[in-house]
C-alpha cells in the first residue's frame, strides 16, 4: 500500500484499487459492477465466469490488509437488473455472512439507478451523493463541490505507460486532483474501477494532479505535472 496525504488526512492506496481513510476506518470501493459478466452472458455474449468470486476475493484482501470497519461503495455496485442472478447474489450473501460486523454503505451511481438497490438481506445503508465524511464528499460522479475534497469513481481511469521496444501498457490509476493551497477546498479524486470485468478510460491529467498507477501488487507515484 502507498500512504499519501489527502485533504489534510492520511489515505492508503491499496493495489486492489481501493482507498482506505484511516481516520475513519473506512475503505472506499468504486465501480464494483457485480454481475456484469452474467449480464453479458444473458445477452448471449460469451464472457468468463467466476468474476464475482474473483472480485470478492480482492475485496476480502483489502479489508484484511486495512482492518477496515466500514466499506463505502462509490456507486455502481450492481451492473444491471440482470445482475440479480441467483449465482451472483449467492456469492454476495456468503461474503456478507462472513462479515456481519462490517458497516456497508452504497452511494448510488448511474448503474444503481437501473440495477436497483442491493437486496435488503445484504444490510446496506443506501444513500444519494454526496455522503459527507470529514473533509471528503463521497460521490459516484466526479464533479467538484465547494468546500470539500470529492472522492468518486465513474470514469474507470487509466494511464498509458511506455516500455521498451515501443511497448505501451494501460494501467488503472488513482487520479487525485491538486488541493494544495486551496481554501476553501474544491478538488476531485477518482478511484480506479474495482470490478474484475470492467473497462478503463485513459485520462488527461491537469497541472498539479497526482497520478498513482497500479501495476500488479504495487501502487506507484508518478511525478506531478508542474503548475505554471
Amino acid at each position: 500500500m502507498l500512504r499519501i496525504r489527502l485533504a489534510g488526512e492520511d489515505a492508503l492506496l491499496h493495489p486492489s484499487g481501493t482507498l482506505y481513510l484511516s481516520a475513519h476506518s473506512t475503505l472506499l470501493v468504486a465501480d464494483a459492477h457485480f454481475g456484469k459478466a452474467v449480464s453479458f452472458r444473458k445477452l448471449g455474449v460469451p464472457v468468463p465466469r467466476g468474476t464475482t468470486s474473483e472480485t470478492i476475493a480482492r475485496l476480502e484482501r483489502a479489508i484484511a490488509d486495512t482492518s477496515a470497519r466500514r466499506v463505502v461503495f462509490l456507486g455502481d455496485f450492481l451492473h444491471s437488473v440482470r445482475s440479480h442472478a441467483a449465482g451472483t447474489l449467492g456469492v454476495l450473501h456468503d461474503w456478507r455472512e462472513r462479515h456481519p460486523e462490517l458497516e456497508l454503505t452504497l452511494v448510488r451511481g448511474n448503474h444503481d439507478d437501473r440495477a436497483g438497490d442491493p437486496p435488503q438481506s445484504l444490510h446496506f445503508d443506501v444513500v444519494d451523493e454526496p455522503l459527507m465524511l470529514g473533509p471528503f464528499a463521497l460521490c459516484h460522479h466526479p464533479r467538484p463541490l465547494p468546500g470539500t475534497y470529492v472522492l468518486a469513481g465513474h470514469w474507470h481511469p487509466c494511464i498509458s505507460v511506455a516500455g521498451r521496444a515501443f511497448e505501451r501498457l494501460r494501467l488503472p490509476c488513482f487520479w487525485m486532483g491538486d488541493d494544495s493551497g486551496q481554501l476553501p477546498r474544491q478538488a476531485v479524486g477518482i478511484l480506479p474501477a474495482f470490478g474484475s470485468f470492467t473497462g478503463m478510460h485513459r485520462i488527461e491529467p491537469r497541472a498539479g494532479d497526482r497520478i498513482f498507477p497500479v501495476a500488479g501488487e504495487v501502487v506507484r507515484a508518478l511525478p506531478p505535472l508542474p503548475v505554471p
